[in-house]
């Protein structure tokens, strides 16, 4: 009997709550998600674990949403180091840009452009692309947008790409042409 007297009273606070209880709060903002800031002509600097360079970039503008701390960044100019002693970093743009709240992934929207300077015996080297998802600190990257990549008088054709800018491996997933003339022997 005392438990069915408890769970009547309960019931009964509960729904006496209910009825006096204040209305939630209703979201009135009408539009798009607000950003947490805004910035113009910035430059920003991404680091791995090890304390190395994982990215660089530098765009006209970059927004900071408040709902999940990514940021979305317009027309950037980035830069993807390779860590490796004479080994120059890849330098590119891409239309729009985000990031991950903890920079771990990059994704590059719209049109994709990268090259590399010539290093050693190694010729300069330009990827064309686009909607390119990166994962800086592993310096890995993938599409599944064509992708044409050019390395002196070698080319390279493909829908869909993944590379490790590490260890220089670029693998291309479908329709893939390339182009390799004879090397011409330097004294």
């Amino acid at each position: 009997m005392a438990i069915i007297v408890m769970a009547a009273a309960m019931g009964a606070t509960q729904v006496l709550y209910w009825w006096l209880a204040p209305a939630p709060k209703i979201n009135e903002f009408v539009g798009p998600p607000r950003s947490g800031y805004t910035l113009t002509n910035f430059q920003l600097w991404s680091y791995d674990v090890d304390g190395l360079p994982s990215f660089q970039m530098v765009a006209p503008r970059l927004e900071r949403r408040e709902n999940d701390d990514s940021l979305y960044i317009t027309t950037p100019d980035f830069t993807l180091p390779s860590n490796q002693a004479g080994v120059p970093p890849w330098l590119g743009n891409s239309l729009y840009a985000w990031v991950d709240k903890s920079g771990t992934l990059l994704k590059l929207q719209g049109p994709v452009y990268m090259h590399r300077a010539a290093f050693g015996i190694t010729d300069a080297a330009e990827i064309h692309t686009s909607d390119v998802t990166a994962w800086p600190k592993e310096n890995r990257m993938v599409t599944d947008a064509p992708a044409h990549m050019k390395q002196g008088a070698r080319t390279l054709s493909g829908v869909g790409m993944r590379a490790n800018l590490n260890t220089n491996h670029l693998e291309l997933l479908d329709e893939s042409h390339g182009t390799y003339p004879p090397r011409t022997h330097k004294s």
